[in-house]
């Protein structure tokens, strides 16, 4: 299983970005491999829907499930057609989301936004 979260820094401990879309990085980790990487968003920068855009690249990176605070609905319905899984992240450091979700313990993200057109 590949998940996905959108990230504030390219670092070892890498925090949760409160922002979907415009997230400067995105971590991939491997649950089956417990290998972790992390890759530029495309979308962070975009003039607009950068949400779409944005769940597009999680989809194109294979993930399976996204950890993240919050998304647009736009972005869910890119990400549910794609069946990937959102999960509501419960602290601000990726890993320790990453350990509560191998344990069972983040809940699917359940509300989203209709989203800030163009608005950072």
């Amino acid at each position: 299983m590949m998940i996905a979260i959108p990230v504030n820094e390219n670092s070892a401990e890498p925090s949760v970005c409160v922002s979907f879309g415009r997230a400067p990085w995105f971590l991939f980790h491997s649950a089956e491999t417990s290998v972790s990487h992390i890759v530029a968003n495309p979308a962070a920068n975009a003039e607009g829907g950068a949400g779409i855009k944005a769940a597009q690249f999680i989809v194109d990176h294979h993930a399976n499930a996204l950890i993240t605070f919050r998304g647009g609905e736009n972005a869910a319905e890119v990400l549910h057609a794609a069946d990937i899984q959102i999960f509501k992240a419960q602290g601000s450091m990726a890993k320790e989301n990453l350990t509560a979700f191998a344990e069972g313990k983040l809940e699917k993200l359940q509300s989203f936004h209709a989203g800030f057109h163009n608005k950072q």
